[in-house]
């Protein structure tokens, strides 16, 4: 017996609908109060951070990372739909894949994760 996945993220919002279709529309989740997004299998880290931690804004008690694949196309898929993407060369690395941070409407950091090639 034990915990085998993450069943469910969920958050508060000033406008749920609204926010859920932006994750449809621009990254592909179905989102949403009664959606069911079916994700691939792969790796989790679930990490609690120090409070005073730099690696994401202190005013956001959390943030989220995703799994995806062809990031440079995601990326600029993103930034022609007018979302700023923020990629820095140090967070690239050999061992852990590539990363890109985007925001979502209401702020929500989200860092967008592409693990090396196995």
């Amino acid at each position: 017996m034990g915990v085998t996945g993450i069943g469910g993220l969920f958050f508060r919002s000033r406008d749920p609908d609204a926010r859920a279709a932006w994750y449809r529309e621009h990254l592909g989740i179905d989102a949403g109060q009664g959606a069911i997004w079916t994700q691939q299998a792969g790796t989790t880290v679930f990490a609690p951070f120090a409070s005073d931690t730099d690696y994401f804004a202190v005013d956001q008690s959390f943030m989220l990372n995703l799994r995806v694949t062809e990031l440079d196309a995601l990326a600029a898929q993103l930034e022609a739909a007018g979302i700023p993407v923020e990629r820095r060369p140090e967070w690239d690395t050999a061992d852990y894949g590539c990363f890109a941070r985007i925001h979502d409407p209401e702020g929500l950091p989200i860092e967008l994760w592409e693990p090396p090639a196995e």
